[in-house]
């Protein structure tokens, strides 16, 4: 009986738990951003990138990609970077937090592969898209 609870209706609380996560890392480096720079240049050290630029970036993702996920628009895109970013967060700054991330990588892959479901604005799109009269053909 429980395999047929529509994909959609588990899409939604995936997409609200991972967005969640996400959207409260940004709120807080914004409630202080002094104390998130700080915490780039001597905690989380990442390769190859500057900490005010690292910083910047990952609030950015942080802010964009949860309201993408909530909206149900873009959802495997913004799932690939949010995994991108907890792959980074795990390899690079905080390896021991495995057990964290791999439930966030869990319910990720499940957005990557599986999508936003029914209830999206990806859904919508696909469906009118999908309607839409081809051009320079009929009559």
């Amino acid at each position: 009986m429980l395999e047929r609870v529509p994909y959609w209706l588990l899409a939604i609380p995936l997409r609200l738990a991972v967005a969640t996560v996400f959207w409260n890392s940004a709120m807080t480096k914004l409630a202080n951003w002094d104390a998130a720079l700080q915490l780039f240049r001597e905690e989380y050290r990442l390769p190859l990138l500057p900490p005010d630029v690292a910083a910047h970036l990952a609030v950015s993702i942080e802010l964009s990609m949860p309201v993408l996920l909530l909206l149900g628009l873009g959802v495997r895109p913004a799932a690939l970077v949010l995994l991108g970013m907890t792959s980074v967060i795990e390899i690079f700054v905080y390896p021991q937090a495995w057990p964290t991330h791999i439930q966030w990588a869990a319910m990720l892959l499940v957005l990557l592969c599986r999508g936003a479901g029914a209830v999206s604005l990806d859904h919508l799109i696909r469906q009118r898209w999908s309607k839409a009269p081809a051009s320079g053909q009929g009559g």
